[in-house]
This record gives C-alpha cells, structure tokens and sequence, in this order.
C-alpha cells in the first residue's frame, strides 16, 4: 500500500495482528479507590536501568484517564489458562475482580493470582500515540511464578505448539 492511498483500517488492525503477543492485565485503582483492570496486549520492556516497561491503552478508554491520575499499576502476565480472566477485564463491568484470585501488592495495587509474572510500577510518563497513549512504568517490584504463557495471534486467543 505504498500508493499513496489511504488505508483501510481494519486491513490494518488484521496486519497488526499477525504478530503474536502475549496478554497483560493492568490493574490500577479506579478514581474512588476501587481495583479495576484492563486487558492489554502492547506490553514491552523499555530499560533495565532504570527499570522499565511500557504499554498503550486507548485513550478513550476510562482505565486511561485512572492512570493518568494515579501514581501506581500492576502489569500481570497472564498464563494460558487464564482467557477467562482475559477476556473479563477487556469488557466494561462493575467488578472485574469479581471472582478472580488476587494478592495486595506493595503499593496498594492488587495482582492477579496464577500470573505467570507481575510486575508493580509507577507512573513513570505519558506520550501521545495517535488514538492511544503510552503508557510508561517504572518497575519497583516483581515476582515471577512461571507457566505456560497465553498468546494472542490474529485477534484470538492461541496456544503454543508443544
């Protein structure tokens, strides 16, 4: 499409999609102090000093302005059998943690249970990215548990060949 024509947009989310990623949730506190989360598959490392990692989120997402306004969030690698949760806290609800296994972090953010890793941040900064932001952390604490990880490939949740 070097043509000069515009593209097709869902031409290019399918083309986008044709890289596999894993699957996060981040979780945050939401404005009244409740835990929320959102799934996320852009997550990347940035910087082993200082630690870093990033993520973009929509920015017409509500889960964007609370990380905006908060100081902290957790990044949680999610295992393959975890698509139930996956797929939980990419859809609006009340209580996404709503039967979900959780501890409390270090810095008030709660983790999921069962993650193959988590990773709790600060608010490191913000830059625009089109129509999402990007979102970076900087890593103060994390725990690794390890498992098989889940994978998203072409808009679905996949799984690695033995």
């Amino acid at each position: 499409m070097l043509d000069g024509t515009a593209l097709d947009p869902r031409q290019l989310r399918d083309a986008f999609g044709r890289f596999a990623t894993g699957v996060t949730v981040v979780t945050m506190l939401d404005d009244e102090g409740r835990p929320t989360g959102v799934t996320v598959n852009s997550f990347s490392s940035v910087s082993l000093t200082p630690a870093l990692c990033l993520f973009s989120l929509g920015k017409e997402q509500v889960s964007c302005r609370w990380l905006r306004e908060g100081s902290h969030f957790t990044v949680n690698i999610l295992a393959a059998h975890q698509e139930d949760i996956a797929w939980g806290f990419a859809r609006p609800r009340d209580d996404k943690f709503e039967g979900v296994p959780r501890g409390d972090g270090s810095f008030g953010v709660p983790y999921i249970d069962g993650s193959l890793c988590h990773f709790e941040c600060r608010f490191w900064a913000k830059y625009d990215g089109g129509d999402h932001d990007i979102i970076l952390g900087e890593v103060l604490n994390f725990k690794e548990l390890g498992g098989e990880p889940m994978v998203f490939y072409k808009g679905a949740i996949a799984a690695l060949p033995e």
